[in-house]
């Protein structure tokens, strides 16, 4: 099929960094006659004597080809950090990452004062595994500053043959110095759900992206540990931290896996096709067993479509630090020379009207990701009443101690409670959790909580 000037088509694409969304089967269609009878004149006429003078004056010749995309690219990079012109190679190359599998480091970026800011790096690929980590700034892409280049052309040095080196150069908050991380390119290949049994009945599942499968993946996932647990979950922690976004879709279906009715998300921009609401359909996967959903600042676009749903629903409770903030609406558009425009045509919206773009999503509970050390703090195990020397006596009587004092010991150890062995291997893991990861340890100890409540009703 070919598409012109004049007969733009939507393509329904999932934009990684960031949401993308279909909005209708025309972005200029109906408004082309409009646009024809109000051509700015004057200013076209000054757009032609700059491009002449260039071609006459500039100290290189430049073809008419290189003039006109960068015009292009100018328009649409001076509009906002996620619109944009996307050569024949960085549309294929969007159109290959929805389906999880593609070339590269492994990071999320845009743009800030002229620098690549990380939004997030994917999970278990180069560069997070290299250290890179959310908000930081790239300034030197091996030894080319950033300074001066597009986000495109940033990213194009930045790919290259699996297995070759590159070496990017960041500046990070805290960070008196800038830091530089030497990190072997591969094929990058994103499975975008995880999960596990954290403790009996208490399950975790971790959304790195939204991609076209994410919502049936996850489906397998708490089936698999209901299986685990008994057929029943008592409750559940979803990880949406430095989740970057992906396919509108995809939060969509994940939003309505834990919502039985209601507004999910919806869309509002200029044109008539921009106004789109996504509703949730009955079922439950959690049959109502609490739910808590870990946020931070990589947390983006259609983590916080989900997030922006689960809490206003009152369906979960959030916790961590505030989500990143975007809440446009990009389109990708499609024209003659297997480019594409990537364009934003709306603002998405959380079902009690709240924009979150460039304000994010707070948590219910705030809650830093910070490290905690074992060490040899005696206070990791708390004294209690009965370590201090010449503790009073509990008083209660006991059956066949009819004195009240404490029993003689016996020199034949008593045998193990099942129940007091359960409770030492729950807190052997929840101590090691809070050493690796507080913020998650935090979300199971609430998740106790809730559970406790629920059992006991109203």
């Amino acid at each position: 099929m070919k598409f012109n000037t004049r007969n733009f088509l939507i393509l329904t694409l999932g934009l990684v960094m960031g949401i993308g969304i279909s909005v209708g089967h025309s972005v200029f269609a109906e408004r082309e006659k409009t646009v024809t009878a109000s051509l700015p004149l004057d200013e076209l006429r000054t757009f032609t004597e700059v491009l002449n003078k260039i071609k006459t004056d500039y100290v290189e010749p430049v073809d008419d080809k290189t003039l006109l995309q960068n015009a292009i690219r100018g328009m649409l990079t001076g509009l906002d950090p996620h619109s944009a012109y996307l050569d024949a190679d960085a549309f294929k190359d969007l159109q290959v990452s929805t389906t999880g599998e593609f070339g590269g480091l492994g990071i999320e970026v845009g743009m800030e004062d002229g620098f690549v800011k990380v939004i997030s790096p994917i999970d278990d690929t180069p560069a997070q595994q290299a250290g890179i980590q959310a908000g930081d700034l790239i300034i030197r892409i091996d030894d080319t500053p950033v300074k001066g280049l597009t986000l495109g052309e940033a990213v194009n040095r930045m790919r290259g043959k699996p297995g070759t080196d590159i070496t990017l150069t960041v500046a990070r908050e805290g960070q008196e110095k800038p830091l530089k991380f030497t990190i072997k390119r591969a094929v990058i290949k994103v499975s975008s759900v995880k999960g596990r049994t954290l403790e009996p009945g208490f399950g975790y599942i971790r959304i790195s992206q939204f991609q076209s499968n994410t919502g049936d993946n996850l489906n397998q996932f708490v089936s698999k540990l209901k299986q685990e647990n008994g057929d029943k979950l008592k409750g559940l922690v979803l990880d949406l931290r430095n989740n970057p976004g992906g396919v509108l879709n995809a939060s969509v279906a994940v939003s309505d896996a834990f919502l039985e009715k209601g507004l999910i998300v919806y869309t509002d921009g200029r044109l008539k096709d921009s106004h789109q609401k996504f509703q949730a359909t009955p079922g439950d996967i959690l049959k109502g067993a609490p739910l808590v959903v870990l946020i931070n600042g990589g947390s983006a676009s259609a983590s916080e479509i989900v997030a922006g749903a689960l809490q206003d629903q009152k369906r979960a409770i959030l916790m961590g630090t505030k989500s990143f903030g975007k809440g446009s609406v990009q389109t990708v558009v499609p024209i003659d020379n297997n480019a594409a425009l990537k364009l934003t045509t709306a603002r998405y919206y959380t079902p009690s009207g709240r924009s979150i773009q460039a304000e994010g999503i707070t948590p219910d509970i705030a809650l830093e990701n910070v490290k905690v050390s074992a060490g040899e703090n005696p206070l990791l195990e708390p004294v209690k009443e009965a370590d201090l020397t010449g503790h009073l006596q509990n008083g209660n009587r006991k059956t066949g101690d009819e004195s009240g004092t404490k029993p003689a010991d016996s020199t034949t150890p008593a045998p193990a409670d099942a129940k007091d062995t359960k409770k030492k291997d729950a807190k052997k893991t929840t101590d090691k959790l809070a050493s690796t990861d507080y913020q998650l340890s935090e979300a199971l100890n609430l998740l106790k909580g809730l559970n406790i409540m629920r059992e006991r009703g109203p």
